[in-house]
């Protein structure tokens, strides 16, 4: 079965908004057996409303629609869905009892904007918002379902969850689907497929195998789909165990993990910490590990060094290191890692240093030169890396790079 989404809103074209929604439903959906043919960002105008509900209807059996319902003029949606199913607005007092819920202690009174909210198409079935303002219409016509959701995130995805979803299961559940996501590091997406080209001459044609490349990594995407469960979930492991064999070593995590989450979850298991010093991430490592709750249970905290003297000062680097190599070096990464063990009192440390540009490359340290280093247990590796021109992928690449390597390193007892 085929999904249109239709997202309506002016901040989405200008890009003061970014479309979660749609993202959201279509994992969702695809849960559920359903398939997303095409999303359609459109402004807030009637005209353009109209005919992209025209087109998505004639393709798909489901359109689903978020934003334009709130109270102020530029929200058109109920407005245009009246016109498109030929019927007015009406007040719903259900939808009224709602709207006075929600802004009971919020307002002083109840203006004819709010009260507006409560006008509803008389052709459809109103589904009531437990968390917002706006109701949710479902439309049911000759070639499906059309149906008109709020586009805040939270009121969109309880709508989904409490109602739309297990509607549209019951009406047309379609068989199993099953997802499965393996992340790749530091393989470009050509060697890859050049890599597993045998491998997936040998994956059953019902499952399909799908690249999503980043900068530096790579999720390869199982998704099965057919009626017999077992089968599908055989299958897609078969698969992922075969793929070991072939690109293990790159292999860092699955669905929804991060490294960063593996990083922790294995430092807490062996009661053991984590330190960062960091000079061209400038905090970033500490960033995606500090968003990880319960993160305190492993680390210790992060030394952003970007200035030599913080180096010497805070870390113990030598001066002379930093004189004779350069602070971006193997010598002086070294015992800037060393260094945070020391300083922040933790089993292992990870560090960096690197010119992220766009300026202060050389032709022997080009921009996006970076080294990085781990130490542990009085241990230390190194590695250098060129992350390309780019500062802002320099400083993602550096802190994703040293946070995977040091899990597999701590997994293969290498440090």
């Amino acid at each position: 079965m085929q999904v249109d989404i239709i997202t309506i809103g002016d901040e989405l074209l200008i890009g003061q908004v970014v479309d979660t929604n749609s993202a959201w439903m279509g994992r969702e959906l695809n849960k559920i057996g359903l398939s997303v043919h095409r999303i359609t960002s459109i402004s807030d105008q009637e005209e353009e409303i109209l005919h992209s509900l025209e087109e998505a209807i004639n393709r798909s059996s489901v359109v689903l629609i978020t934003g334009g319902l709130g109270p102020t003029r530029d929200d058109i949606t109920k407005a245009a869905l009246c016109r498109f199913f030929n019927t007015k607005l009406v007040f719903n007092e259900a939808v009224y009892a709602d709207v006075e819920r929600m802004l009971k202690g919020r307002v002083k009174h109840i203006n004819q904007l709010n009260r507006d909210q409560a006008m509803v198409p008389e052709k459809c079935t109103i589904i009531r918002n437990p968390v917002g303002t706006a109701p949710i219409m479902w439309f049911q016509h000759a070639k499906g379902i059309v149906v008109s959701m709020p586009g805040v995130p939270i009121e969109m995805k309880q709508a989904m969850s409490d109602q739309i979803l297990p509607r549209l299961l019951e009406k047309y559940q379609s068989g199993i689907v099953r997802h499965k996501t393996i992340h790749v590091f530091n393989i470009p997406e050509a060697v890859l497929a050049e890599m597993l080209s045998d491998w997936e001459d040998a994956v059953p044609d019902y499952i399909k195998v799908a690249y999503l490349p980043s900068p530096g990594k790579l999720r390869l995407r199982l998704s099965g789909r057919g009626e017999d469960a077992d089968k599908i979930d055989g299958a897609i492991e078969k698969a992922i165990q075969a793929l070991y064999p072939i690109i293990g070593e790159h292999i860092f995590g699955l669905d929804d993990q991060t490294a960063q989450q593996e990083l922790l979850r294995l430092l807490t298991e062996k009661h053991q910490t984590l330190a960062f010093a960091e000079s061209c991430s400038g905090g970033f490592m500490a960033h995606l590990v500090t968003a990880i709750p319960g993160a305190s249970a492993a680390f210790k905290g992060s030394i952003v060094a970007y200035a030599n003297e913080v180096k010497t000062g805070q870390l113990g680097v030598d001066p002379m290191a930093i004189e004779q190599y350069g602070a971006v070096s193997r010598q002086v990464v070294e015992q800037m890692a060393l260094g945070a063990c020391k300083a922040l009192g933790s089993d292992y440390a990870i560090a960096s240093s690197g010119i992220a540009g766009p300026a202060g490359g050389s032709e022997e340290k080009p921009v996006g030169t970076v080294w990085l280093a781990w130490a542990g247990h009085g241990k230390v590796v190194s590695r250098r890396f060129n992350f390309g021109p780019n500062r802002e992928r320099t400083i993602v690449r550096t802190a994703e790079a040293g946070i995977i390597l040091l899990k597999q390193m701590i997994e293969r007892g290498e440090i």
